[in-house]
Order: structure tokens, then sequence, then C-alpha cells
């Protein structure tokens, strides 16, 4: 790195889940506007400075980390990534005080031993430092002050240093959680997709009927009110050499991103079946600094009247409804249900019934808004718009940890949204 730091062009690399490239590239362009970006499979690319690196880790909602590519080559077995490492001057990253960690990603990669490639690639590192101070770092797996990742393909490999450290999902303020909770990055992610922004215009208001430990409302609530998404973390950059000399342009950079937050110009409702979790969603809030702009409520998805909005005001219905492969059915729905033939009886599971009684119940509560609700609904079952007897506007492609998921749309309007059979037709059974 011959040039001043802050001044030089670095590669980065945003890695994000599938599904959410396109989106992510949107936010990148929104917070490096004069960047030159490209969107590719699990992540986005984008040329930039140290200035840059330091405002998407504090911005990005969707991005899980901010990486620097620092080095690469083409390898054939584990001395030649050995040789790419040892190549690169770590001294410009840490001193021997620093902690490191290394990881590695393979993908079709002829290598025999990952392990023992990142034994090798952590020799390598260190070797530097030896040379260079009479000294070697030490490895720190929880939170090292130099995360590495190695990308090993089937004959090139590419060398990353994490600037983000803890993955940037972890916004600071989330404790209280129930099971399968919903990552913030990917409650983002649903608020992207669905084009919410937080004002009258672009998505009105937001509930989330099946919070749980309030992800969505809370997210939601800070884009409303321009929070930065990571003011309340620390990152890995914070303790690396290369950003030592700019400590008072990224304190400058927290203090402008503090001093745009605002009021919420829409309301924002979350509830759940569980008082347990609507009291988790709660503390979560008023850690997140949002609690009093959500109005929280307990009781079940399948009853809740529809929110009172202001005249003129549309709706946005956002939720990760519980489903089969990520948490039980509750309230309602939650009990089994019998459903008898000539032959007897038999037992259905209750997730069977929960979307079409939610259908239901929206026709019936949500449709007398004459500015309108909208719901996006994060499902793995493709078949849900017939089984809600509701027809999409929407479908996109969206990954919830291991799960493949689409983000479903429904426009709520009164009536039936299916064409009228012609006479003489019967429903096929």
């Amino acid at each position: 790195m011959s040039a001043p730091f802050e001044k030089e062009t670095l590669y980065l690399f945003l890695s994000c889940p599938g599904g959410v490239e396109p989106l992510l590239e949107q936010e990148v362009r929104a917070i490096l506007p004069k960047q030159h970006t490209e969107a590719l499979r699990g992540g986005v690319s984008v040329k930039s400075n140290a200035e840059g690196v330091m405002k998407l880790n504090l911005e990005s909602r969707l991005a899980q980390r901010v990486l620097v590519e620092i080095g690469g080559g083409s390898y054939r077995h584990e001395d030649d990534i050995y040789a790419i490492v040892r190549g690169i001057d770590w001294t410009q990253w840490i001193t021997p005080q620093h902690t490191i960690r290394v990881d590695i990603v393979a993908q079709r990669s002829p290598l025999k031993s990952l392990n023992f490639t990142t034994l090798r690639i952590k020799d390598a590192i260190c070797d530097v430092l030896r040379d260079a101070t009479g000294e070697r770092p030490s490895v720190d797996t929880r939170l090292p002050d130099l995360p590495v990742l190695v990308h090993v393909g089937p004959t090139d490999a590419v060398i990353y240093v994490d600037t983000s450290g803890e993955p940037l999902f972890k916004r600071g303020w989330r404790e209280d959680k129930g099971d399968a909770p919903l990552k913030e990055t990917l409650a983002a992610a649903m608020l992207a997709a669905a084009g919410w922004q937080g004002t009258p215009e672009t998505g009105g208001a937001l509930h989330d009927p099946c919070c749980g430990s309030g992800t969505i409302a809370i997210e939601a609530a800070q884009i409303a009110c321009g929070m930065a998404a990571g003011q309340q973390r620390r990152f890995a950059f914070e303790r690396q050499l290369p950003f030592a000399a700019l400590r008072g342009r990224w304190q400058q950079l927290k203090q402008e991103a503090k001093a745009r937050e605002h009021e919420p110009a829409v309301p924002i409702f979350c509830s759940d079946v569980s008082f347990r979790m609507v009291d988790f969603s709660r503390r979560n809030a008023e850690r997140a600094g949002v609690a009093k702009y959500i109005q929280f409520n307990g009781g079940d998805a399948l009853e809740r009247p529809a929110p009172q909005l202001p005249e003129g005001m549309p709706g946005s219905i956002v939720m990760n409804p519980p489903y089969g492969e990520r948490i039980e059915v509750r309230g309602k729905a939650g009990n089994m249900t019998m459903s008898r033939d000539a032959g007897g009886s038999e037992a259905r599971d209750a997730g069977d019934d929960f979307f079409p009684r939610l259908a239901t119940h929206w026709k019936r509560a949500y449709t007398q808004n004459p500015a309108g609700w909208t719901a996006w609904l994060l499902c793995p079952d493709m078949k849900l718009p017939s089984k809600m007897r509701l027809k999409e506007s929407r479908k996109i492609p969206m990954w919830n940890g291991p799960i493949e998921c689409r983000m479903f749309r429904f426009d709520l309007v009164a009536g039936s949204a299916r064409k009228p059979k012609p006479a003489g037709e019967e429903e096929e059974n």
C-alpha cells in the first residue's frame, strides 16, 4: 500500500444472503453514490476507500460483512496459498499485540484438508510479523482484531480482511429473543423488497402481527427515524492500523448520522400471540431507541382488528409467519384440528389452518381502509397463495438461513380477487 491508505482505492465485497444481492446493490449505491458497484452471487463488489469502508459498516442494513480484498492468486496445494499470504505486508494491518482469526471458505477446491490450510494461512501471517518485529500475534477465535477470510475456488484463492468483525446483523440492541429469531439483516431485506421506506408515500404505516422479538418493527422504526444501522455497535476496523489515522473522521461520521435522526412520519405497530414475546419486543425496542415510536399489543394474528390509521394513509403488513421448519404455530390455529371422513377421523397439522384463516381474517378486517393495505409474507411454501385463496401480485426469492423462501405480496381489497367462474363450472375438489 504505497499511497496513503485513506486515498487508496480498495476493492470491497459486501456479503449477503441469496436473493438480497440486487437490494444490497441499491443500498450501496445510496450510501456511496459515486462508486462503481456490481451485484455478484452472494454479495456486491464496490471500489471505494477507507472512508467508504467506515460508511458501509455504519449505514448498511442488508450486508453481512464488509470485506477488503488484499491479495490472491492461483494455487494447486497448501504451500501455494502459504506463499500468497506470506507475500502480503501484514505489518500495515496489525502489530504483534493484535489478535487474528483465519476462516476459509471453499468452493470445489482440490485441497485435502481445510483445517491444515487454515493453519498454514495463520503461520504465514505470523511469520511476516515475526520476521519484521521478532514477535508473533496471538489467535482470538471470538473477537479478533484482524479477522481474515480466505476464499478458495477450483484454481484461485482470494484473501480478504473482514472490517466488520461480528456480523452486521448484530446491531447491538437485541438481547431478548425467542425461538428461531429473525436476523436483523433479513428483516431489513424484507422491508427493502417491499419498498417500505417509512413515509406515507413508500408503504405508509407498518404492522407485524407475528412480531416475535420485534425485529421487523424495530428495523422499520429505525428506518423511519433515519437511524444508522451500526450506530450502537463497534467494528473490527476500529482496531486495525490502516484506520488509526481516521479516528477523527469516524467520530464525525457517527455524529453526522446521529444529527439526521428524526421522528417517524408513519405509525408502526406490532403484536404477538405470546405476551412474553411482546415484552421482549418492547425491551429490544427500548435498547434500539425506538420504543416510543412502536405500538405494542398482545393477541392472536387471526383475531386482532386492523390498526386504525390516519385518514388517507395506506398500510403495509410485513411478517415472517410461523412455519414448521422454523417455529410452531400457536394461538387459535395452534390447536390440532380434526377432519372427518366416512372411515373415521384424522389429525391435521395446525399449520394447515393458519394461513387460510389468516386470509379470511384479512378479508374481513383489512379491506375497510380506503387507502388500502398491502401484505408481504416470507414463507417457504411455494403453494401459499392457493392455500390462502389469494392471488399474489409479486413473489421474490429470498433465503431465511438455510430455508429457501418466497416473499409474497398480496393486495388486500374488498371482495374476492379471483375471477368469477363461468356459469355451470364447478370448483375442483
